[in-house]
């Protein structure tokens, strides 16, 4: 284990150039992810030094200790484990920040501008030796937002059938347009009631690698519907005759436009346009010396907007997400209040959106509902995870609930999720940057080629394979059936209100939630007349279903008192021990706690650190705070033999010694609120008239019934 790194010996002299001269001086400002009053701690305000920027992976083991840091004001690069989270240092003062709050952490890279420009002449080297890649499409570079652009017109063109050309409903700030791609047998028609797999990248500007890997599974399935290899082609259509599949490569336009075209700096300082993140939106609250300019070159630099991955109404406002205009995760001025969220909030509302991914970089995970800790698990939580396990078993990342790295509050998934009813993932893609060497970044990543970790399982190619043929599977969603005469529309609609999270406030306090609307609507069409199926989320919310547990089958396990091998490791070393967890019959244990201690009042002089590993090798818990005893919660530990591993992190010996026990819980039972939501469906004739309506409550994997619904006795009285 690692010391703590004092790299930094004094604050930097900032250097400052070009428009935004006179905006520097204040330089004040919440970094990333503060929850808290503003403190004092500014946003990163060089924009040149000569000495080079650090990123550290600070120690930081469990949720609350992560949280901790992001609300501490720094440069969070949201790279985080189940070990640490990792910061940009850009001076003295954010390492002394870092340990004034008792946080140790070890460099990852000693220098971010020298690793940036390496990337960069891999990125050079690369595309001079190889004309063609293994990729679907054949690139061999980042693709700018024109690139983009043309790869959507281009498969529009052959594949004239296939596809259909999407443009979003709302502009963006700069009043751009969100385009994407629906793929699906007779894509024209998109009132055909079938399911939607949803695949979006570049919610965050600088995380190229996400736009591209949704670019390259649009080229992947229509190149595949008339592949030579039976197999593959008859996937490829079985897909999509059963699902249409949506692909919005860049959702960020405005954003990612400024990053993909800036001038290089590595450093992620304010001026450091390309490794810009948010959108172009000027806060409400963004104080006068950080106004005027364009957005690609003002006062505030890559700091001014919003982050639309914090600003989505589900549960926005709670912790994960800053009340600061300047910090790199400001969740915007109120719940959905971005142009391009709101785009997005109204594709998924209006289309049976059953399965949806949004692409992000970096960490190597899969990430599923919930968001935040305080929600509780998704009453859809073994299927949530079963996919997302499935998915992670191609391209060799971590599946875990999003609340275990940390708290975010806003995010695409949870509002997706617990408004709709539909599945709802994050990828973070890759392990090193937000847009690291295309070569192992989007070759590798994508197709489970080396350098990337998931050499030879198929990679995030073949895990969106299984997110959209989830989407098609009747077991995944749920099902309405009925006839009607030709000519006439279905439609399937729900009006609902829900809450934020309890909204934090700038001073720290916490405030009542703010309420907000969806209505959700779909639409089928009866060209031909007779029997039709559409393809819908179920009736009921899961925000007000209830909360995934379960009963126990038997009682918890006893008490387990750890065996501590004789002798002491020496500092810097370490030692193991086991401990057998028990399972039906014997025992049904919905939480393992390991509670460690050692004789001492001062965590300076003695500290033992404890990691756990599970029956398979993996880590599923760990201890590495200044608490003294160390306590690791593990929740439904499996059955098998538990190995932990202690660290004698400072100044264990003999009189110091370590001694623990694991302790066990049952599960916690499920939360069935008993209410039931129904879906409205209506018949209209082409004059818009109502002629017959149903309300159907329905569940996942079931079909509900509405019988001739157009006759006019059918209308509610």
């Amino acid at each position: 284990m690692a010391t703590r790194t004092k790299r930094f010996q004094s604050t930097r002299v900032v250097a400052v150039g070009g428009l935004v001269a006179a905006g520097l001086a204040a330089g004040a400002g919440v970094a990333s992810g503060s929850t808290g009053p503003d403190d004092g701690r500014r946003a990163p305000a060089r924009a040149a030094s000569d000495e080079p920027t650090q990123v550290v992976m600070v120690r930081a083991p469990e949720v609350e200790d992560r949280n901790e840091v992001i609300a501490l004001g720094l440069d969070i690069t949201e790279h985080a484990t189940q070990r640490g989270i990792e910061v940009v240092l850009h001076d003295a003062q954010d390492a002394q920040a870092l340990e004034d709050a008792g946080f140790t952490w070890t460099v990852t890279v000693d220098d971010l501008e020298a690793l940036t420009a390496r990337n960069r002449k891999a990125d050079e080297r690369y595309a001079a030796s190889v004309a063609r890649s293994a990729l679907p499409s054949g690139r061999t570079s980042y693709r700018t937002y024109d690139d983009y652009l043309a790869d959507m017109n281009r498969l529009a063109r052959l594949y004239p059938t296939l596809t259909k050309p999407l443009t979003l409903p709302n502009p963006t700030v700069l009043g751009e347009r969100i385009r994407g791609l629906e793929i699906s047998a007779d894509a024209p028609d998109v009132r055909d009631g079938k399911p939607v797999f949803l695949l979006m990248g570049a919610h965050h500007a600088r995380e190229w690698p996400s736009a591209e890997h949704t670019m390259e599974f649009a080229f992947d399935l229509l190149q595949s519907y008339y592949d030579r290899d039976r197999d593959v082609r008859n996937r490829a259509r079985r897909v999509l005759s059963e699902s249409r599949v949506i692909v919005v490569p860049v959702v960020n336009v405005d954003g990612f436009r400024i990053s993909r075209s800036a001038q290089p700096m590595g450093d992620f300082s304010r001026f450091d346009y390309e490794m810009k993140r948010k959108n172009c939106s000027v806060s409400a609250t963004t104080t006068p010396e950080f106004l005027g300019g364009t957005c690609a070159d003002n006062p505030a630099g890559r700091q001014r907007g919003t982050d639309l991955n914090r600003n989505y109404p589900g549960f926005w406002g709670g912790g994960g997400a800053s009340t600061n205009f300047l910090s790199d995760t400001y969740r915007g001025d109120g719940p959905g209040s971005e142009p391009e969220t709101d785009a997005v909030r109204q594709l998924i509302s209006e289309r049976s959106v059953t399965v949806m991914i949004s692409n992000h970089t970096y960490s190597n995970l899969v990430l599923r509902p919930p968001a935040i800790a305080a929600t509780g698990k998704a009453p859809d939580e073994p299927q949530l995870k079963a996919l997302g396990d499935a998915m992670a078993a191609q391209n060799a990342y971590t599946s875990q609930a999003s609340y275990q790295l940390y708290d975010t509050s806003g995010s695409t998934e949870d509002w997706s999720y617990w408004i709709t009813g539909g599945y709802g993932y994050t990828f973070e893609i890759g392990d090193e940057g937000f847009h690291p060497a295309y070569e192992e970044a989007v070759v590798g990543e994508y197709l489970g080629e080396a350098p990337a970790d998931g050499v030879g399982r198929g990679g995030n190619q073949e895990a969106y394979w299984l997110a959209a043929e989830a989407a098609a599977d009747d077991a995944q969603h749920s099902r309405i059936r009925g006839s009607a005469p030709a000519g006439k529309t279905i439609t399937v609609s729900r009006r609902t209100v829900s809450p934020t999270s309890p909204v934090i406030q700038p001073d720290g306090s916490v405030g009542d939630p703010l309420l907000y609307e969806d209505f959700l609507v779909t639409s089928y069409a009866t060209d031909r007349g007779g029997r039709f199926t559409l393809d819908v989320n179920p009736s009921t919310r899961p925000l007000v279903a209830g909360r995934y547990g379960r009963y126990p089958e038997a009682p918890p396990q006893g008490p387990v008192t750890l065996v501590n091998p004789p002798d002491v490791p020496p500092v810097g070393g370490s030692e193991t021990t086991t401990f057998e967890v028990q399972g039906l019959p014997a025992a049904d244990n919905g939480y393992a706690v390991v509670s460690i201690g050692w004789p001492s009042d001062d965590p300076t002089a003695y500290d033992w650190d404890f990691t756990v590993l599970g029956p398979d090798g993996t880590p599923v818990g760990s201890g590495a705070t200044l608490a003294n005893p160390e306590v690791i919660r593990i929740p439904d530990p499996q059955p098998g033999t538990y190995t932990i591993v202690a660290d004698n992190y400072k100044g264990g010996d003999a009189a110091h010694d370590w001694s623990g026990e694991v302790t066990f819980e049952s599960p916690d039972p499920p939360v069935d609120t008993g209410v039931k939501e129904a879906w409205l469906v209506s018949c209209t004739d082409r004059q818009g008239r109502v002629l017959g309506t149903r309300e159907v409550v329905v569940d996942r994997g079931e079909v509900a019934g509405v019988g001739e619904i157009c006759r006019r006795s059918s209308l509610k009285r």
